[in-house]
């Protein structure tokens, strides 16, 4: 395997911009939890094994369930998650999979029905935001599996 490249400290003014991001989608309103599951199945499509690792533990601190964790790859088969929750993960895999096709305009209707335009836009930042954690994270080769909950401040 391929040594880890420290961005954070090679790139620190591109790293505390991206932390900045955060810092804003963490205070916007949306639900933790909900950004957990968002932001896991991401970096599920993405294959960042780093941001996996770190999501699945954050969410499951933040009270996310093993069973509901371990449906997400199956979201649209598993009867757990609300209708927020179907129409959050749906808009985040248009956007991830943006390239492969647009999103529909009945997809937009489904998030606007349980969405307002400011949480749309602030779910689509959080989108933004893993998309590019994942990029540098696999880019970078960032080591998974030793992350504990909590470990960067915002």
């Amino acid at each position: 395997m391929s040594r880890f490249i420290d961005y954070p400290t090679l790139a620190s003014q591109g790293y505390q911009a991206q932390m900045a991001l955060e810092r804003y989608i963490r205070g916007c309103g949306i639900d933790h939890a909900l950004l957990e599951l968002v932001k896991t199945r991401v970096s599920q499509l993405n294959g960042c094994a780093f941001c996996i690792d770190m999501h699945t533990k954050d969410a499951r601190a933040a009270g996310e369930t093993e069973q509901r964790l371990y449906l997400l790859s199956a979201w649209r088969e598993a009867s757990c998650y609300t209708e927020r929750e179907r129409a959050a993960l749906a808009w985040a895999e248009a956007l991830t999979l943006v390239a492969a096709r647009h999103p529909e305009e009945a997809l937009r209707a489904e998030l606007a029905r349980h969405f307002d335009d400011k949480e749309i836009v602030d779910l689509t930042w959080a989108i933004v935001a893993i998309n590019g954690w994942n990029r540098v994270s696999i880019g970078c080769n960032t080591p998974a599996g030793g992350y504990q909950p909590g470990q960067y401040a915002l």
